[in-house]
């Protein structure tokens, strides 16, 4: 991947205007308040498992509306708690798939959440088990226009309020430290843990590698690796379409989201990352509202800092949770 967006010191500067609806916050507490169920409840049943060293539990919560969503649990065998809990969210196209494929965070010492993502799990890993029972109207194949008409009808509005229950059912677990939790992702996990740290009051922490989802109006168009490129093929079709389409992503924008994080953060970036420009990166970060650090791989793609990042990650969190 050639070095096509802005140099280091570029980045560390750019701190753009992104467009940011005047109804943001009513949009947002009106959904939440309208589509969460009114009880905070989780099914957790013991996952018949070889793995001798950790628990696990199938996890089946209420998600928007109450459409069920599936997670794993995974926590240090036969620990009692209170533990530091971190709920991780899902890079796109991905499912829970199995829970010895994600032991890190629990052998750490840590009850863990690895939540499902409604409609996707069939294009990498092992698989996902959440569907989604809303349909959309026409849309390019991949999730970023369904329902992308409007604010109401797009796909990550629901997205956005299963993340926000993970977490509230996660603080209600006995196992669980409440005061102790973060969120954390890559990719399109690193665009929802910034949703969920902008929408959510409490977290200790929050860990967007990579993220998704953020700076829209630079990021479609400027790289031509999924998924933004979706909208672009969208937006090919339904000529006349874009006011409406940016209009409706920008409820959805990490940047607005990070304005009102209150949660330190550790970002990462690949500065040769082609699926989500470093330039996309730093408007997230550069607008984030609290303390917020960010590990730069200059010479690393979409992977960016892969196991040397949860390493970071680790230590990191060791000195504040």
């Amino acid at each position: 991947m050639p070095r096509l967006d802005l140099s280091a010191a570029e980045l560390r500067a750019y701190r753009p205007e992104v467009a940011e609806p005047g109804d943001f916050d009513q949009f947002w507490a009106s959904t939440l308040a309208d589509h969460s169920p009114r009880e905070t409840r989780a099914e957790l049943t013991p996952e018949p498992s070889r793995l001798k060293l950790v628990d696990v539990w199938d996890v089946s919560f209420g998600g928007f509306d109450n459409h069920p969503i599936k997670a794993w649990l995974i926590a240090p065998k036969g620990a009692s708690g209170p533990l530091p809990g971190l709920i991780e969210f899902i890079g796109y196209g991905g499912g829970r798939g199995l829970p010895h494929e994600r032991l890190a965070w629990a052998t750490a010492g840590y009850a863990y959440l690895y939540v499902d993502l409604r409609g996707q799990g069939s294009a990498w890993g092992a698989g996902g088990e959440t569907p989604d029972p809303v349909g959309s109207g026409p849309a390019a194949p991949g999730s970023m226009t369904r329902g992308i008409e409007s604010p109401g009808t797009y796909f990550y509005r629901r997205v956005f309020v299963d993340a926000v229950r993970a977490v509230e059912v996660m603080r209600q677990l006995p196992l669980v430290d409440a005061e102790r939790l973060t969120v954390a992702g890559g990719s399109q996990g690193g665009g929802i843990t910034i949703a969920v740290a902008g929408l959510t009051q409490g977290l200790a922490a929050a860990l967007p590698d990579v993220p998704f989802l953020c700076h829209f109006e630079r990021a479609v168009g400027f790289t031509d690796q999924g998924p933004y490129p979706e909208i672009v093929r969208y937006l090919s079709v339904h000529r006349g379409a874009e006011s409406q389409v940016f209009d409706t992503l920008s409820y959805f924008d990490g940047v607005n989201f990070a304005r009102r994080a209150s949660a330190p953060a550790l970002f990462s970036v690949g500065h040769l990352d082609p699926v989500c420009p470093p330039s996309t990166v730093y408007a997230a970060f550069n607008h984030w509202a609290a303390e917020a650090e960010m590990v730069d791989y200059p010479f690393n793609e979409h992977e960016g800092g892969g196991p040397f990042q949860w390493q970071r990650q680790a230590d990191w969190l060791a000195e504040r949770v």
